[in-house]
């Protein structure tokens, strides 16, 4: 399928302190790489956000969102379709936010403002009770949890070589003694390079990967049972729980959600 570029913001400064936009992107949309003066709030509400920030992969589900600072160059792709979010700041609200591209954790307070701006299409805060409520929204970013990247990628060969692998066979269950072994170190040295350059064990980088995954593949025909199978899980009961303790929804509840939130 030929993919189709997205349509950027043409502002040389936002026309608001703080900007909301909403799109619902099919498949296969891009935005090549560009920057602009304001900081920008990069959030799907279903499915997976797809980013390359200053050089650096950006993968993130519903529950984080991708903080891109002002003049930080950036593009975008949707490999499904995703429920796109983005909180355009004006630099001096950037100020107490970080000043590196990263992942925040989302609130529910913070989704439930978005989902309510989104309702109802505001782009501008203009009435007195939209407007405390895109401060309260600024007060949960600037309070959000930060983590570099919820599934970061390694500079170094062989590790990456691993993550690519994976990535391109979620459901590849060989253990990390064999991996080890494919580029010649040992099972313990291997396990310190995931710890050292990722933040993470093998096993939860794996398992990031793989609900990832499975959020895309949601959005398929596919049962869940051949989905756990894809994933690699042995059960279905196991891959739901995985699941469930990821996105706090078992696989179909998020399935139907999805379909809802597109039929809107």
């Amino acid at each position: 399928m030929t993919s189709k570029h997205i349509d950027l913001l043409d502002f040389s400064e936002l026309p608001a302190p703080v900007y909301f936009r909403y799109a619902d992107f099919d498949a296969h949309r891009y935005a090549s790489a560009h920057r602009h003066p304001w900081g920008t709030l990069e959030y799907s509400a279903h499915g997976v956000l797809h980013m390359e920030i200053a050089g650096s992969r950006f993968m993130s589900p519903p529950q984080y969102a991708v903080w891109v600072p002002p003049q930080t160059e950036h593009s975008f792709y949707s490999h499904q379709p995703i429920n796109y979010r983005a909180v355009c700041l004006a630099p001096p609200m950037c100020q107490d936010l970080p000043q590196q591209a990263c992942t925040l954790a989302i609130s529910d307070i913070l989704k439930a403002i978005l989902k309510d701006f989104a309702s109802r299409d505001v782009k501008i805060p203009q009435h007195d009770a939209d407007q405390r409520l895109a401060q309260v929204l600024v007060d949960q970013l600037q309070q959000a949890p930060v983590q570099e990247c919820y599934l970061p990628y390694a500079s170094s060969p062989g590790l990456f070589g691993i993550l690519e692998a994976l990535q391109a066979e979620p459901g590849d269950n060989r253990p990390l003694a064999e991996w080890a072994a494919q580029i010649h170190v040992s099972e313990r040295t291997l396990a310190r390079r995931f710890v050292g350059e990722l933040g993470m064990s093998f096993g939860e980088w794996r398992q990031r990967l793989r609900f990832l995954a499975a959020i895309e593949a949601l959005d398929s025909h596919r049962s869940v049972q051949e989905i756990a199978f894809d994933m690699g899980y042995s059960t279905g009961s196991a891959f739901i729980a995985m699941f469930q303790r990821q996105a706090q929804c078992t696989p179909e509840q998020y399935r139907r959600s999805h379909l809802e939130a597109r039929k809107v």
